[in-house]
């Protein structure tokens, strides 16, 4: 999600440019997220070995992909890719399906796998933030945009939605309010149960905020957890959103505190500043365009991923182990956020 998030400014810099009809083809765990970026017309879903997750689609259907790409006739196929993946088998996807423009970062030679090949410096010259990648990589056929912030779209009608579903539990987005987000798509970004609660009974404290925990349904346990941990004063919303829902909670927030997830991407896109408690693996995925502050910390050893080209950034930018920060330096950071956002009200919930 947090990927094709930014990957937004580059798409929408293809549709300006060329007044192209944008067909994205992504993961089940990002189409969601699709719907809600204008940039995008259509949606193509597959589960492909090459992307992280549970389930994939069996090989036979990888074929079938290839003859539905084939038969819309596309002029031109840009991969966007991390530095640390290999966009080879995606770009074999274009191939076979006799796309005539095809456009990505590679470390290797592809030859005739692509008509438009971009030697990847990175990360071993430099690195730069994914949304200025992916930026670069069209421009390499003359696509620009004036505006590269990311953007998001709430349909008016899930916004009515939510605020009736939320009103019949209690929760009042009208008073200004805080998220929590504590969920990871991997281990090794986890910021500790017992600091999310400690910081969450340190909050609990100020009545101009109300504070509510956010997540999917197989992070309720820990989202419960911290609201019973402060008596109910930090609510739990994990498991009761859609992610239009979701989106639409976070844009009328005053601040979110999140580990680095696709839940910072989704605060940029809707401009509502962010605290990230961020472990130390993909630097390029900082927050894009927004007020935001970034509380460093290392990956466990034993977490730590065996991608050579993730360990060789590992091995230059961390060398130095930094401690998860203490609950009392998350809530400082917060409130010189709140502050440096104009906020009229700090948070003044020291002890």
């Amino acid at each position: 999600m947090g990927d094709l998030l930014m990957s937004g400014p580059a798409i929408r810099a293809l549709k300006e440019t060329f007044n192209a009809h944008i067909t994205v083809l992504t993961s089940s765990n990002a189409t969601p997220v699709a719907s809600l970026m204008s940039e995008i017309d259509e949606v193509i879903t597959y589960d492909l070995p090459w992307v992280k997750l549970d389930v994939y689609a069996p090989t036979e259907k990888i074929l079938d992909l290839v003859k539905e790409l084939a038969a819309q006739n596309f002029d031109a196929c840009v991969v966007f890719n991390v530095y640390s993946q290999n966009p080879v088998p995606a770009i074999m996807l274009a191939y076979l399906a006799n796309i005539p423009l095809r456009l990505a970062w590679c470390r290797e030679n592809p030859y005739l796998l692509l008509t438009d090949w971009l030697p990847d410096p990175e990360p071993y010259e430099f690195i730069q933030h994914q949304v200025s990648r992916d930026l670069a990589l069209v421009g390499h056929i003359g696509a620009t945009t004036s505006d590269e912030g990311l953007r998001l779209q709430v349909p008016r009608d899930e916004k009515s939605k939510l605020e009736h579903q939320l009103k019949t539990l209690g929760v009042d987005l009208y008073k200004p309010y805080i998220i929590l987000h504590p969920g990871v798509s991997e281990a090794k970004r986890k910021y500790p149960l017992a600091s999310w609660l400690a910081l969450a009974h340190k909050l609990s404290g100020n009545n101009f905020y109300n504070f509510y925990v956010t997540g999917a349904a197989s992070e309720q346990a820990e989202a419960d957890e911290i609201e019973q941990g402060t008596h109910g004063r930090v609510r739990s919303l994990a498991g009761l959103l859609n992610l239009a829902g979701f989106a639409a909670v976070i844009e009328k927030a005053s601040l979110v505190v999140s580990v680095n997830t696709g839940t910072v991407h989704l605060a940029a896109a809707l401009k509502t500043p962010v605290v990230v408690l961020y472990a130390n693996s993909n630097p390029q995925h900082k927050p894009w365009m927004v007020p935001n502050i970034v509380l460093e910390f290392s990956v466990p050893t034993s977490l730590k991923s065996k991608n050579k080209v993730i360990k060789y950034v590992d091995e230059q930018l961390y060398t130095e182990h930094m401690a998860p920060p203490a609950p009392e330096e998350v809530l400082e950071a917060i409130e010189s956020l709140l502050l440096s956002s104009k906020a009229s009200i700090s948070l003044n919930t020291r002890s």
